[in-house]
């Protein structure tokens, strides 16, 4: 159907839809309930899971052995 053909209840009606689904996707997108907590909660998961695999590769013997050198050079150096 040819906007031009839609009947005047017709135009008023689809204004009326364009407007409340435009004031919802506003409500939507400026509300922030609960956001934080969920955003904390995330964030210390991520954290967590991070501190994890850094403590798991530092202790790792590749990641030991190597520092170990690099120690025992910078303190067998001569000066």
């Amino acid at each position: 159907m040819r906007i031009e053909q839609m009947t005047d209840r017709a135009l008023h009606r689809l204004d009326t839809v364009y407007v409340e689904l435009r004031a919802r996707l506003v409500r939507m997108a400026v509300a922030d309930d609960g956001m934080s907590t969920a955003e904390y909660a995330i964030g210390t998961i991520a954290a967590a899971a991070f501190g994890a695999v850094l403590y798991g590769v530092v202790t790792g013997d590749s990641i030991v052995n190597a520092l170990t050198k690099i120690i025992d050079r910078a303190l067998n150096t001569a000066v």
